[in-house]
Order: C-alpha cells, then structure tokens, then sequence
C-alpha cells in the first residue's frame, strides 16, 4: 500500500478529495498522513443493487469518484450482491441480483461516471460474492473479528445505512449486514472508504476496530440528494434537527426524503425522457429564497453546476414572464439572487430541466436506443423498482 504521487501534490490530492460533493472527511488529518509519509491511497464505494440509477447514485457519486481519479487515486466500486440480497433487494432474487449486478448496474455506473468526465477503464469492480469465493474462512474471520468489538446495540443503531429506521423490525441476517460491510474494508485493504452520509456508521466502526487490522481507513462521506417530493412538515423537521444538533434525527430525516429508486416519482433516473424529468422538475419542492433542502436548488448546485463548470460553460437563466436572459459566472453569484428573491421557483426549475435533459442525453440514447438497451429492458421486465 505505498507508492509516490508523482502528478498531484498532497495539498491538490486533499482538495480533490474534499471538494463537494464530499461533506466530511475522517479524518483530514490521517489522510495528510498517508500522503506525506508515501502510503498509497486505495478507494472503494459499495452499491447495494436494486432498481434504476438516478442522479444521487450515478451523477453526484460518479462526480467523486472523478475527483479521486484526477487525484491519481486508485478507484473500486463494490457491487455488493450478497448485502442486497440480505437487504430484500430485486424481490430477495440472489441470481436476479447477480445478473443485473453485472449487467444494467454496471452499465448505468460506467455512463455515469462518462458523463462527468471520470474514466471507466481506471475503475475496478469487485463483485461482493465473488470476493467471498476466493476469501474463504479469511472473509469468515473478518466478519468475526468485527463483530466481537462491536456491541449488539451499537449495530441496531447502525441498520440506518440500509436505509432502515432504528426500532424496525428486521431479521436476524440484517444485523450480519453492518459487520459485512465493514469487513469488506478490510477485506480489500482499502484505506479510503466512501459512501453518502448515510454510510456514516459503519465507517466510524470500521475507523473505531481499526487497530484490529493494522490501519485505521479514513472516510469520505458525500451530499445526499433530496428527494423531489419532501413535504414542507418533512422539510421543517429536518431543519429543525440541524439546528439543534439532533444528529440522529436529522439522520432519519435526510433518510426518510433523500432521492430513492423505490419511489420514482422523488427521482431523476439517468434515462429520463425529457418530459419525464420536466414533468417531474416541474411538480418538485422549491420553496422561494430558500435553498438549504431544497431539491430542485440542490440538483443545480451538484449536478447541473459542476457538469458545466467541467464544461467552461456559463449558467443562463431565463425570465419566463419577461423573456429576459441573465448569465452567471457560478452557481455561488445565482444562489445570492434566489436568496435575495430575484428568482422565481418556476424559471429556476425550466432552467434545471433543460440541462438536466442535455447533460443526460447519452445516457438516455445509451439505454434506450443503443447497446444499453437491453440491460434496462431486463430491469424494467422485473417491475422492481426496490
């Protein structure tokens, strides 16, 4: 695990690393470590497979795997079929997971990460089952070794990054589920772990058991979504919870709302027909002047924003009712005019759309005209949408 960044300083690497979507980091100070004492970086993300990509999954998780790679990070992405299968994804089918684990999800993830200027060919994919295979009693004792300096109610607190609620029933599998997860880290000696915010407990374990194994990883937590369907009560608790400091409940709650393939209609899947997204843009949460929580501010703050940064592109927006154009430099000069009211909910939603339905253009030739075809075709035939 050592080696020489020989194209990117320390100080470039730990700004790529930081930068949004990224909205902590545990911790700063191991990864200054690492780099200035020569051991080499070794990244990985798990996805639990289940139904189609959206934005949050393929976009904003894609953005950073981009960053590593400018950073001359070496890059994994978990296809973890077996915590899927634990987790009830695709109707509890561990061969349906496998097939569309390396069929339409891979797919979905290698156009994504295209479609922000990461590379495909710089990532590996390690399949959760096969991993196991070839592991053995090795893999065996990990999950062992987890488990024994980890409490019982330290893991029920955890269920949460299954996207389940603390108190829900669950089976006794399920509680296997965060041990797993955190011996995959080990497993594949990975020192850079990431995920979204709601991945934030099992990689605190994996940090707390660290010494276990030799080496403590740090963790890259990423924005969530939310979901375009949160209610104004579901937005007022979650602020609420932020103020205080209830970081449990404010858990629950970015949980609860965030983008999720299980309800489309919350969603900008990769494949979207364009009236799809504008119809769904267009029936979107957007309160006026504000844009903490908000869905439709967030897609342009990390979707659309960075995609024509990347690009050299300004942000134009226009006034429906006057037909005036303005141009902004970046998204930080369009957010004062929304927060000041200058911007009216509906132009900043048409304006969203209709780079939504540009930027996602191949993916949605990939998928529903070209080669892809026939991987969305298979999941869609399965009418899972979970």
């Amino acid at each position: 695990m050592r080696g020489v960044y020989l194209l990117v300083d320390v100080e470039e690497i730990i700004r790529l690393v930081e930068k949004p979507p990224t909205e902590e980091l545990l911790t700063r100070e191991r990864l200054r470590e690492y780099l200035e004492t020569g051991v080499k970086l070794k990244h990985y993300i798990g996805f639990e497979i289940s139904g189609f990509v959206h934005l949050g999954t393929g976009i904003v998780t894609m953005q950073k795997i981009a960053d590593l790679q400018r950073a001359g990070i070496k890059t994994t992405i978990f296809l973890a079929d077996y915590h899927s299968w634990i987790n009830k994804k695709l109707g509890g089918d561990l061969e349906t997971i496998k097939r569309v684990a390396g069929g339409y999800f891979k797919e979905a993830l290698r156009i994504s990460l295209e479609a922000v200027g990461g590379d495909p060919d710089r990532v590996e994919y390690v399949m959760g089952s096969e991993l196991y295979e070839k592991l053995g009693l090795s893999y065996f004792e990990k999950v062992l070794r987890v488990s024994m300096k980890t409490t019982l109610a330290r893991i029920r607190r955890s269920i949460t990054i299954m996207g389940r609620r603390m108190g829900e029933s669950i089976s006794f599998a399920q509680l296997i589920y965060v041990p797993m997860q955190v011996a995959d880290i080990f497993a594949m000696n990975i020192n850079l772990a990431h995920g979204g915010m709601d991945q934030r407990k099992a990689h605190v374990i994996a940090i707390d058991v660290g010494d276990e194994f030799g080496y403590k990883p740090v963790a890259m937590h990423h924005h969530l979504l939310m979901g375009l369907k949160i209610t104004e009560d579901q937005w007022k608790r979650i602020v609420e919870a932020r103020e205080k400091g209830r970081r449990e409940e404010l858990e629950e709650g970015i949980i609860d709302v965030k983008m999720s393939k299980s309800k489309p209609e919350t969603a900008i899947f990769i494949h979207d027909e364009p009236e799809v997204i504008r119809r769904k843009i267009r029936k979107a949460y957007c309160p006026p002047r504000i844009t903490t929580y908000n869905p439709v501010f967030e897609i342009g703050k990390y979707v659309v924003a960075p995609w024509l940064e990347r690009l050299g592109r300004e942000i134009i927006l226009v006034n429906k009712k006057t037909g005036e154009e303005k141009t902004y430099q970046s998204w930080s000069m369009l957010e004062k005019d929304y927060v000041e009211g200058k911007i009216h909910p509906l132009d900043l939603k048409n304006m969203i759309a209709e780079y939504l339905i540009e930027m996602l253009e191949p993916a949605r030739k990939y998928f529903l005209e070209g080669p892809g075809r026939k991987y969305y075709e298979e999941l869609r035939s399965l009418r899972i949408t979970r």
